[in-house]
């Protein structure tokens, strides 16, 4: 069953392409293809490059997880420190290590002022 595509899930394809994938080029378009690229103008869920879905997709695993599942697109959640959307694993809730350890400064600090009161 497909469905169709958000503008952010156009947006995040459209910046996968331009930034990551091998076979792109701005003057020429996909090379393989020697034309326009089919994943710029992909309104629907569905059929996807095969290049695009194995070597470059995976770099974006919440717009993967939207794209390969079956029906509406999963739940997220956004980041504390970041706000950036994640697919949470169980109990995660920071996106990276990153953003925990972030956290945790920030938990720390506040924990030191209040006891030095």
């Amino acid at each position: 069953m497909s469905r169709e595509l958000t503008r952010e899930e156009k947006r995040a394809i459209r910046k996968l392409v331009f930034s990551l994938c091998a076979n792109y080029d701005r003057e020429y378009g996909c090379l393989p293809l020697d034309g326009p690229c089919y994943m710029l103008g992909k309104c629907w869920t569905g059929a996807y490059c095969r290049y695009f879905r194995d070597a470059v997709l995976p770099n974006n695993p919440v717009l993967e997880a939207a794209l390969t599942a079956e029906g509406p697109a999963p739940e997220t959640r956004p980041c504390p420190v970041c706000g950036r959307p994640f697919l949470p694993d169980g109990r995660t809730r920071y996106c990276s290590a990153a953003c925990s350890a972030a956290a945790l400064r920030k938990q720390k600090r506040d924990y030191m002022r209040k006891t030095r009161r």
